[in-house]
């Protein structure tokens, strides 16, 4: 599934609403997310999971395509652990 068709499933359920008001929506919430991040706050949605930041030491890798070692700086990423009421439904267990 991908935003559009996020949009498209809520606009069905709540047909009393126009597209782009589920759009505006939709796009509320993510953002809102994302600025939570970004000032490194922890994101937890029950029963689904939580979000995070985690911080990478930077490090030496390597390009693909030529092999050259590349200096990878410190830098930080999202990162997304299941809920157990998530996970036992993916599972069938339920």
């Amino acid at each position: 599934m991908n935003k559009s068709d996020l949009i498209k499933k809520l606009q069905e359920k709540f047909a009393t609403y126009t597209r782009a008001d589920m759009y505006q929506a939709v796009n509320v919430i993510f953002n809102s997310m994302i600025d939570s991040l970004k000032r490194g706050e922890r994101i937890e949605i029950r029963g689904f999971g939580n979000f995070t930041i985690r911080e990478r030491k930077s490090r030496l890798g390597r390009n693909p395509k030529t092999g050259a070692q590349v200096e990878l700086n410190e830098r930080k990423v999202p990162f997304f652990k299941t809920g157990k009421d998530l996970r036992l439904s993916v599972d069938n267990k339920k």
